[in-house]
């Protein structure tokens, strides 16, 4: 079965409350198996543009990051990121 991954793209406007999101985010992704990759760190754009932040989640299978991505637990913190930051926000299938 291929993993799933979230590619994320986070560009922060608030920086405080993206801090409370960043606190609180991990124990929702861990219910689904997931884990941080990358997790913001030093980036090079060579081609196209970027946010400032880029952030890259594991997910055991395709279909447990989307139930992540939708379970109540993920929505309730996903409020304080949309709060604080735009984000380009990807969901994809791995190749095995």
């Amino acid at each position: 079965m291929a993993k799933g991954y979230w590619m994320v793209q986070v560009e922060i406007s608030d920086p405080k409350t993206y801090d409370d999101y960043r606190a609180v985010v991990a124990p929702p992704l861990a219910l689904y198996g997931g884990r941080f990759l990358v997790r913001a760190g030093n980036q090079i754009v060579k081609e196209g543009t970027a946010k400032s932040r880029p952030v890259l989640v594991e997910f055991p299978s395709y279909q447990a990051a989307q139930d992540c991505y939708d379970s109540p637990e993920y929505q309730d913190v996903l409020k304080l990121r949309l709060a604080s930051a735009q984000a380009d926000f990807v969901i994809a299938e791995g190749w095995e």
